[in-house]
């Protein structure tokens, strides 16, 4: 009893640590992970490590966040994965919680406007960076090409982002299928999907359902809560590049951004719901799923539809930053901006986003006293 207590204290302090010092997105998490759980604690072989960090692409939800748990999991059971997973979550939590406070309250005035004015279009630059990332690591064929173009084009004309993700997962699996004169479609396919009707949504099961089937990086919960919040008139594209930055410039997962967008929606009590909505489905999908991830690994079918479904994934990014450009560009401090952000992320690779978000808000800061 003692060793057990004393293995989830360890990983308390262990991934409140690196949900606070955490800057730079999913892959830099992973990484600190690494140094952490398999070189300097030796909790498991980097050969397991691997094995989990692969899984993680194979379920819905932010891959980082699902990687503390399944580390958690590994140490001390499924205490552990709640431990690990809360105590990584909670402090970009509480951090977005307070800026979600300040924006409401002093979000108009003069001086935090010039602030805001110029961290809108280093979100862009950042964004774009992320997509042209994704994309090199996604196209692996031309077939991909082709779905992640008509996906793109698509969700311009005001296709619904989540049928268009999920369709080409489908067309993903019947192009493998076809190809390998296979049409019993052995394997795994993807999980059922929570749908909830519109009439009864409210904030907590529009979260939930986007956690429930969120593939691909965390940037594309923007392309989802784009469909689901702005199209619906609950908030307007630029409180959703708000909630991009928050989530940029606060360490921890992106998905952080939901406690923001739901404070802008219901106050405190929609900054909860929406945040446990967005992370309980994790939480469930390591839990339930642990046990499968061998199997899930050498499903020739569940990687057909991934493949899709991440090349979708970037036309996505790529047709909401169009949208969101036509916004936030608007003059040529805002190109400006927009540039030079781009072009710090193109030549110094390495550079932490928080430091282009907070650039950008100097700029911004600046530019407008010209």
């Amino acid at each position: 009893m003692k060793a057990r207590n004393s293995r989830l204290r360890e990983i308390a302090v262990l991934f409140t640590k690196l949900g606070i010092i955490g800057f730079g997105g999913p892959v830099v998490h992973i990484a600190m992970m690494e140094g952490e759980v398999v070189k300097k604690r030796k909790w498991m072989s980097q050969q397991h490590f691997l094995d989990l960090v692969g899984a993680t692409n194979l379920i819905p939800g932010p891959n980082s966040t699902e990687m503390t748990m399944h580390c958690g999991q590994e140490r001390a059971g499924w205490k552990g994965l709640i431990v690990a997973g809360v105590c990584f979550i909670l402090p970009a939590v509480l951090i977005t919680l307070a800026f979600a406070w300040a924006y409401d309250r002093y979000g108009a005035l003069p001086n935090a406007e010039r602030f805001i004015y110029g961290i809108k279009p280093a979100i862009i630059a950042v964004v774009a960076s992320a997509a042209i990332s994704l994309g090199k690591k996604a196209l692996k064929s031309t077939f991909l090409g082709i779905l992640g173009v008509i996906s793109a084009v698509l969700v311009l004309l005001g296709a619904n982002e989540i049928l268009v993700l999920f369709g080409a997962g489908a067309i993903g699996i019947l192009f493998y299928s076809l190809q390998k004169q296979d049409r019993s479609l052995n394997g795994f396919l993807p999980f059922p999907f929570l749908y909830v009707d519109v009439s009864s949504w409210n904030i907590f099961w529009i979260f939930l359902k986007v956690g429930s089937i969120l593939y691909g990086s965390g940037y594309v919960l923007f392309g989802f809560l784009d469909a689901e919040l702005v199209g619906r008139g609950l908030i307007s594209k630029n409180e959703l590049a708000d909630a991009i930055a928050v989530g940029q410039f606060t360490p921890g997962p992106v998905f952080s951004a939901a406690t923001f967008i739901g404070y802008q929606v219901g106050g405190f009590n929609g900054a909860i719901l929406a945040t446990v909505g967005i992370f309980l489905p994790s939480f469930l999908f390591v839990g339930l799923l642990n046990p499968l991830i061998p199997r899930l690994r050498k499903s020739p079918v569940m990687s057909a539809f991934l493949d899709a479904v991440n090349i979708t994934s970037v036309a996505i990014i790529l047709a909401v930053l169009v949208e969101m450009s036509r916004v936030m560009i608007t003059d040529w401090r805002t190109i400006v901006i927009a540039l030079v952000s781009f072009i710090v992320l193109f030549y110094f690779k390495k550079v932490n986003s928080a430091f282009i978000v907070l650039g950008g808000a100097l700029l911004g800061f600046v530019l407008t006293q010209l």
